[in-house]
């Protein structure tokens, strides 16, 4: 099963990530944004960090989840290629707690790619048919 895959979206960037667990759709869709940004195969992961974001519904939890990512990115310089998530519904709220593994940007060892400035709910959908697939466009 591939990870996830690139579609056309004007002046933006779609993707779709795939998991055979909710958690794993959300994990290569964090991969697929961190591969628009750089070449993730060249990050270390000698940094961790833990998040827990609670959302509404699974919607606002990928967009949450992105969006925390981003956050890190844009902060503290952060880029990751490894994360462990833990998806589960508490009363009526979705809850994500993870461990994201990666290091500090530096440009003489990362390329710089496209620089995502936000995710969007436009075109977002979360789809069960034999695994999970997570459609997201991130706004660059």
């Amino acid at each position: 099963m591939k990870k996830y895959e690139y579609f056309d979206v004007t002046a933006d960037v779609g993707l779709r990530a795939y998991g055979e667990t909710l958690e794993e759709a959300f994990q290569n869709a964090a991969l697929a944004m961190f591969e628009v940004m750089t070449d993730t195969a060249k990050i270390r992961p000698s940094i961790k960090k833990e998040v827990h974001i609670t959302s509404e519904d699974p919607y606002a939890l990928l967009y949450d989840w992105l969006a925390e990512l981003i956050y890190l990115h844009d902060a503290e310089f952060l880029i990751f290629n490894q994360f462990n998530l833990e998806i589960t519904k508490k009363n009526q709220e979705y809850v994500l707690d993870g461990a994201l593994w990666g290091e500090t940007f530096d440009s003489d060892r990362h390329e710089s790619r496209e620089d995502i400035k936000a995710v969007t709910y436009h075109l977002m959908d979360i789809k069960e048919e034999n695994g999970f697939k997570v459609q997201v466009i991130l706004d660059t």
